[in-house]
C-alpha cells in the first residue's frame, strides 16, 4: 500500500488539484505546507511572508519545476513537511482537498490551523485549536499570530522571532489522556487499556473545573511516538496524561503520569499494582489523583459520579470491554462476531444481572443477528428494555432500540427514543450512527450526512460512517463531499485490513472507496481479495456490489456478486435493498427485479 499521502491525493486527479498552495523551506527539505483555497491566495501569501521574516525560508507554488508532474510535487512535500498550515476560510472548508490535506496532518501529528474569516470548521477539525487571524493585517503582534508562529516554532525548530511558548498557555486547566499502552504479553488484551483510558476520560469529563479532550481527540494519537508539548499546543490543553497498562492473571500494574503541557515537565506519576478486583478502586484513585495533583476541589456530587460505575463485578466488566472490542472492529458481516458479542455479554449478564451497558450491547448484538443473519426472537428488543429498566438515562440503550423500533415500522416511535438518546449522550459514537441509520432508512439523506459526520469524527477506527458518507454525498449530488469521505473511509479501511487481513466488512469499503476515487484496478484486486478470504460474508458482498453498480457502472457484476446475498436475505436486509440509492443504477435491471421478487416470495413462504 501507498503512504498517506499518496492515498489522499492519487496523480489520476492531478487536474482538478487546483486549490492551494504554498510551501516554507528549502525546495527539496520543506519545513511548512501551507494549504488553503484559491480565493484566500493573498491571506495565504501574507502567512507566508511573515514566515519568511521569522527565519525561515520560503518556496511558492509559483515556482513549482516544470519537469516535474504538479501533483507529484505536492504529494512529496505534504509528507515531508514539519508543519502542515491549514488556512480555513469558507471555501476551504467546502474544499475536498484542503480538507484532505488537514486529515493527512492531522493523521501524523503536524498539523496547525488558522482562520482568515471565522467560517465554521468541518469536523473532526472544530474539536482542535485553531488560531483566530480573522481581519489579520500582517501584525506579528497580535495573539492569533502569535500561536500560529510558536507552534511552528515548537514543529519545525529553527530560526524564530515568535514570543516563547509560554506566552500562548492556555489559563484554563485542560487535560488531554492519551491511549494507555497495552504492556501486557498478549496483544489481544488491548481491548482492556483501551477500556481502562475511556474510563479514565469519562470520570474526569465529570470534574466541572475541568476541560477533557474528547475520546476521538485523544485516540489519534494511539500507537504513535508523540512529543508532549507539541500536542498540548496542537489541542490547546494545559495538561497531557499518558500511561500504560499491564494485564496477567489476576493481577493488573497500571503506570500513569501527568505532564505540563508548556514545560514538558511531570507535575505527577505514579505506579500501581494490584489485585484485578481492584481495578474500580483503581481508576477511582487516579482520577482522583489527577484533581489533585492539578489543585482542584472535587465536588461531593462529582466525587459520587465518578465512583459510579455500571457494575461491581470486575470479571463482568472484563467480558464487556471483550464483547465491545468486537463491536468496533465493525465486521458485522462475520457471523461469529455478533454470536461473540452476545456470548459474551450472556455471561456478564449471568454475573451481574443489574449490569445495564451490557444488556444493551447484548442488544446491539442480537438486532445484528437478526437483520444480517435472521437470528430468532425480538431481535433484542428486550434487552434493550431491560437495559432501559436498570438505567433510563443509557443513551446507547436508548439508540439501540430506536432502530430495532424502526425495523417492525414503528417509526414515530423510533424517532422518539433516538431523540431521546441524543439528548443524553450527543457525543456517543454509537448514538449518532444509530441516528443516521434511521434517516437514510428513511432516504433522508442530509440529516443522515449530519449524524455520519460526527460518527466518523468520534471514532477514528470507524470506517463505516466515512463509508456511508460517500453514499449519502452520491445521493445528494455532492461529489467533492464524496471524494473526501472516500480519502478517509480507504486510509481507515486499509489501517484495520492491515491488523486484520480477514475484515471482510473492512475490505468492501476499502474497495467502495477505491472505486469512488477512480482506482478501478486496485478495486477490482480489493474485490477478488475479499471473496477469496471470506465468500460467504453477506454485508461483503453487498457493499461490494453497491461499488460495483454506482461507481464502476458495471451492473452484470455487481447482480453475479449480489446474487448469493438474495438468494437468503432477511426482511430487514431485503428493505434495506430497496431504499439504498447505490442499488438504484441496477433497480430497473430485470436480473434484478426478478431476483428481488424472488427472495419476496422466499420470505413469504417462510423459506
Amino acid at each position: 500500500m501507498g503512504d498517506l499521502a499518496t492515498l489522499l491525493l492519487p496523480s489520476a486527479r492531478a487536474p482538478r488539484y487546483l486549490e492551494k498552495a504554498a510551501w516554507v523551506g528549502h525546495p527539496y527539505m520543506s519545513d511548512v505546507f501551507i494549504s488553503y483555497a484559491r480565493s484566500t491566495a493573498k491571506e495565504a501569501k501574507a502567512v507566508a511572508d511573515a514566515l519568511r521574516d521569522l527565519g525561515y525560508g520560503v518556496w511558492r507554488d509559483d515556482e513549482l519545476p516544470a519537469h516535474r508532474a504538479y501533483s507529484d510535487v505536492i504529494e512529496e512535500r505534504l509528507r515531508l513537511a514539519k508543519a502542515v498550515v491549514v488556512v480555513w476560510s469558507a471555501e476551504a472548508a467546502k474544499s475536498q482537498w484542503v480538507r484532505a490535506e488537514a486529515e493527512a496532518a492531522r493523521e501524523s501529528g503536524t498539523l496547525i490551523q488558522l482562520s482568515i474569516d471565522g467560517a465554521k470548521l468541518p469536523m473532526p477539525f472544530n474539536q482542535i485549536q485553531c488560531a483566530d487571524l480573522t481581519g489579520w493585517d500582517g501584525d506579528v503582534r497580535a495573539a492569533g499570530w502569535r500561536k500560529v508562529a510558536a507552534s511552528i516554532a515548537e514543529l519545525v525548530g529553527g530560526p524564530s522571532k515568535a514570543e516563547p511558548a509560554s506566552a500562548t498557555a492556555p489559563r484554563r486547566l485542560s487535560i488531554c489522556v492519551l491511549p494507555f499502552a497495552n504492556m501486557s504479553d498478549d496483544p489481544q488484551q488491548e481491548y482492556f487499556s483501551d477500556g481502562i483510558t475511556e474510563d479514565i476520560i469519562t470520570d474526569l469529563s465529570k470534574v466541572s473545573a475541568l476541560e477533557v479532550s474528547a475520546r476521538n481527540t485523544s485516540f489519534q494519537f494511539k500507537g504513535k511516538s508523540v512529543d508532549i508539548p507539541q500536542i498540548a499546543r496542537q489541542l490547546g490543553v494545559s495538561h497531557v496524561m499518558e500511561g500504560s497498562v499491564r494485564k496477567a492473571g489476576g493481577r493488573v500494574r497500571i503506570t500513569a503520569q501527568l505532564i505540563d503541557g508548556v514545560s514538558g515537565n511531570h507535575v505527577w506519576a505514579e505506579r500501581y499494582d494490584r489485585d484485578l478486583t481492584d481495578i474500580f478502586a483503581l481508576q477511582d484513585e487516579i482520577s482522583e489523583a489527577i484533581v489533585g495533583a492539578l489543585k482542584l476541589k472535587l465536588l461531593p456530587q462529582e466525587k459520587k459520579a465518578i465512583e459510579r460505575r455500571g457494575t461491581e463485578s470486575v470479571e463482568a466488566y472484563n467480558l464487556y470491554l471483550m464483547a465491545r472490542q468486537y463491536l468496533v472492529t465493525g465486521n458485522d458481516g462475520d457471523a461469529r462476531n455478533g454470536e461473540a458479542i452476545v456470548r459474551l455479554c450472556r455471561r456478564a449478564i449471568e454475573i451481574d444481572p443489574g449490569y445495564a451497558g451490557a444488556w444493551a450491547l447484548m442488544a446491539k448484538g442480537q438486532g445484528t443477528q437478526r437483520t444480517v443473519f435472521g437470528g430468532e426472537g425480538d431481535g433484542g428488543l428486550a434487552a434493550a428494555e431491560r437495559a432501559l429498566t436498570l438505567d433510563p438515562d443509557l443513551a446507547e440503550a436508548h439508540a439501540v432500540k430506536a432502530r430495532l423500533l424502526s425495523l417492525d415500522g414503528r417509526l414515530s416511535e423510533a424517532d422518539a427514543e433516538i431523540a431521546t438518546a441524543l439528548r443524553l449522550d450527543p457525543e456517543s459514537h454509537e448514538v449518532n450512527a444509530s441516528a443516521a441509520g434511521l434517516h437514510f432508512r428513511q432516504r433522508r439523506f442530509e440529516d443522515a450526512i449530519r449524524y455520519w459526520e460526527k460518527a466518523a469524527a468520534l471514532m477514528e477506527t470507524d470506517f463505516s460512517a466515512p463509508g456511508m458518507l460517500m453514499t449519502c454525498y452520491t445521493a445528494v449530488g455532492d461529489r467533492q463531499g464524496a471524494l473526501r469521505a472516500a480519502q478517509i473511509t480507504l486510509v481507515r479501511a486499509e489501517r484495520v485490513v492491515a491488523q486484520d487481513r480477514s475484515n471482510g466488512k473492512a475490505m468492501s469499503y476499502g474497495a467502495g472507496a477505491l472505486a469512488m476515487l477512480g482506482e478501478r484496478d486496485r478495486t477490482r484486486e480489493w474485490i477478488d481479495r475479499a471473496l477469496l478470504i471470506d465468500p460467504d460474508n453477506l454485508t461483503m458482498r453487498y457493499n461490494l456490489a453497491c461499488a460495483l453498480a454506482v461507481y464502476l457502472h458495471d451492473s452484470d457484476a455487481a447482480i453475479e456478486i449480489l446474487g448469493p446475498v438474495l438468494a437468503k436475505p432477511t426482511p430487514e436486509f431485503l428493505d434495506y435493498a430497496k431504499v439504498d440509492p447505490d442499488l438504484d443504477p441496477i433497480r430497473a435491471d430485470p436480473r434484478f427485479t426478478a431476483m428481488v421478487a424472488a427472495a419476496e416470495a422466499r420470505l413469504a413462504a417462510g423459506s
